[in-house]
């Protein structure tokens, strides 16, 4: 399990708060739970988790299954959500929060769930073996090429650090410093708790290992076939025919080629003449 710590109000307030949250209220069980979405509602959330288990009540200490706590935070969730609505609605402010949940209780599979705003949850399978909350889409793609059921914990570990600083490169939002849990099964509590900074060396030299990486796979990709029989006629990709632009072929100017049909043209700094363009 991994999380940024990166919240903001635009972009003149920025803070970092951990998103990642270790409950062990008892020796038979452990939960963590990590949070995207308004800071208030999460913050409210955990404090009422906190004080159910001094309650007596429900709470994570009395629940037997990990369904069970995740119903149980759903409904405190969307309890807190319901109490803010209607102010937060006025303001313009969304008070939802997204959480994942992961842990065990003894006698039980261990198991980890994506809790939605509204209070249901989503488990993870073999089918789906990762859960993702909050900025999700500029990480989404290196968990969806290597990540699998079966992958050792170590490599599970780097790979979230690398979908994290995929996302923290891409989006502002998204930042360090890096929480990282690791949790073995039946353990009860975490065999590892990390937190990586920009600063730090190993993050470092994971981007740096990541990014040589992709250049060398990219340098190795195969060559197009007009590449390798010298500019010649190849097996399904069309031709284009240049012309010579109005006014332009007379005084010699670069011609333009015409893309025939169902082809798809894209030239890198270029655009269509007009009586206002002009070179920046």
């Amino acid at each position: 399990m991994a999380s940024d710590s990166r919240t903001n109000a635009g972009v003149d307030y920025v803070t970092s708060y951990s998103k990642m949250h270790v409950f062990t209220p008892a020796p038979d069980r452990m939960f963590t739970l990590m949070s995207a979405g308004n800071l208030a509602t999460t913050q409210e959330v955990l404090n009422r988790i906190r004080r159910d288990l001094d309650s007596g009540g429900q709470s994570l200490l009395t629940v037997r299954y990990l369904w069970e706590a995740a119903d149980y935070i759903g409904q405190v969730s969307l309890a807190v959500q319901q109490h803010h609505g209607a102010a937060l609605q006025q303001s313009g402010v969304s008070g939802d929060v997204s959480l994942i949940l992961g842990g065990q209780i003894q006698g039980q599979q261990h198991g980890l769930m994506l809790i939605y705003p509204q209070g249901n949850y989503i488990e993870a399978s073999e089918t789906t073996p990762y859960l993702q909350i909050g900025e999700a889409k500029y990480g989404k793609p290196v968990l969806d090429r290597v990540g699998r059921y079966d992958m050792p914990l170590t490599e599970a570990g780097r790979l979230l650090l690398v979908s994290l600083s995929s996302t923290a490169m891409s989006n502002i939002t998204v930042g360090t410093p890096f929480d990282l849990g690791v949790y073995e099964r039946d353990a009860f509590r975490l065999s590892r708790q990390c937190r990586f900074d920009s600063k730090e060396g190993y993050l470092q030299a994971l981007d740096a290992a990541w990014r040589d990486g992709l250049e060398k796979v990219f340098h190795g990709l195969p060559e197009f076939e007009w590449e390798l029989n010298g500019g010649g006629p190849s097996q399904g990709c069309m031709t284009t025919q240049p012309i010579a632009q109005p006014g332009n072929a007379a005084a010699g100017a670069p011609t333009q080629p015409i893309p025939q049909q169902g082809q798809v043209q894209v030239q890198a700094g270029f655009a269509p003449p007009s009586a206002n363009w002009t070179n920046k």
